[in-house]
């Protein structure tokens, strides 16, 4: 490891934790939303986040939630930071036990953190099958997000992002190594596969997202229907993108603020983005959204991450083509779903494709077992094809 890596702890202060409960207990709530509250069902945040889950959510974050326990996880993981193009990266750092490993960076997005991949970094890195693939493993926060250093100046887009990744892994020792992302991760995975052929082995991805202009003709009665869903979620339910990459700073001063505006704000997504009928605890629990939304609040980093939007919104190159072997994966309850055929004119040796039967755009959080079998596997095909 280069001696320009740093380990590193992380530490809260109690007057930190202090302040968060006592602005909880003071918060300010609007009154209820104005649509049927009585039955469970998605029809309930048809305005957003209904009072009574946020309410609840709020009491449990102030009474009963413990931030100690995730500052311990990430310590036992392996924390470390360095110093790239002026910038410093926080970033896990989980080395295999197995000599046959492969180095692996994860990527994640927004509104996600690296709260997202704690729960799988051990059996990626050790599974418990000696015949599965093992990895080291690597989860750096976007600049901005979490522990690491929020940018002074624009230019920090995706392109600029898997630039530093390459240079991340090299000082780790990995000069070649495959990469997995969703959201942000999954376009900065896109990137890495597609500029960075000599040091990326393959990738696996949940973002898939072909060149602009590709006609329906030939789609599946499905495949129009992933189509559908996807241009209608970019114009009617993508507002918070549009707020975020226009006026970051405006909507960053109630997120760095507020913990209920944040916890709301974010919140929001994770309902509305899971594979889940009401409630996003159907399949996530409280603890790991908080540890999420809880990152944020203490590093303050609600308008920084937001500006990834403002760099990087609607930015794939159009002309970018990964030659890299690919494996992909499609949740059925994502909210960006493009057909294989459209995928392909981008991603040109998809040597695995899989549409799972349950999951959205939070898989590791919402099906952790599933996401883990399916990187292992997706991996292996893409480790096994031909160079």
């Amino acid at each position: 490891m280069s001696c320009d890596v740093q380990a590193f702890e992380t530490r809260t202060t109690d007057a930190d934790l202090d302040d968060l409960r006592a602005r909880l207990a003071a918060a300010r709530l609007p009154e209820a939303e104005t649509v049927p509250r009585a039955a469970a069902g998605a029809d309930r945040w048809d305005q957003g986040v209904p009072l009574a889950d946020l309410a609840d959510v709020v009491g449990y974050w102030r009474s009963e939630y413990d931030w100690r326990s995730f500052e311990e996880r990430l310590d036992r993981i392996g924390q470390f930071r360095t110093t790239i193009d002026g910038l410093g990266i926080h970033f896990l750092h989980r080395r295999s036990p197995r000599a046959d490993a492969t180095p692996l960076i994860l990527t994640h997005g927004w509104p996600g953190s690296i709260a997202e991949f704690v729960d799988v970094v051990a059996e990626l890195a050790d599974p418990a099958d000696a015949g599965t693939p093992a990895f080291h493993v690597v989860v750096p926060s976007l600049p901005g997000f979490g522990y690491s250093d929020k940018p002074a100046t624009t230019g920090w887009g995706t392109e600029k992002i898997a630039a530093a990744w390459v240079e991340l892994m090299e000082r780790l020792g990995y000069p070649r190594f495959a990469a997995h992302g969703g959201d942000w991760g999954g376009n900065i995975t896109t990137v890495l596969g597609g500029r960075f052929p000599a040091h990326v082995l393959g990738i696996h991805t949940t973002f898939a997202e072909g060149p602009p202009g590709l006609t329906t003709d030939g789609l599946t009665a499905a495949e129009r229907e992933w189509t559908e869903e996807t241009r209608h979620f970019w114009h009617h339910r993508a507002a918070y993108a549009k707020q975020q990459a226009t006026r970051p700073q405006t909507i960053g001063y109630a997120l760095v603020d507020s913990p209920v505006g944040l916890l709301a704000w974010i919140l929001d997504k994770f309902a509305e983005w899971s594979d889940t009928e009401d409630s996003p605890f159907e399949t996530m629990s409280r603890d790991r959204i908080l540890d999420d939304v809880t990152l944020y609040w203490l590093t303050r980093t609600g308008a920084s991450a937001a500006r990834i939007y403002y760099e990087s919104h609607n930015s794939l190159d159009p002309g970018l083509r990964v030659d890299v072997p690919a494996a992909i994966t499609m949740y059925p309850r994502d909210i960006e779903k493009y057909p294989r055929a459209w995928a392909q004119e981008r991603y040109r040796r998809i040597v695995r494709w899989r549409v799972p039967e349950a999951g959205g755009h939070f898989p590791s959080l919402e099906v952790p077992g599933y996401f883990v079998k399916d990187l292992q596997e997706g991996l292996a095909a893409v480790l096994a094809a031909p160079r």
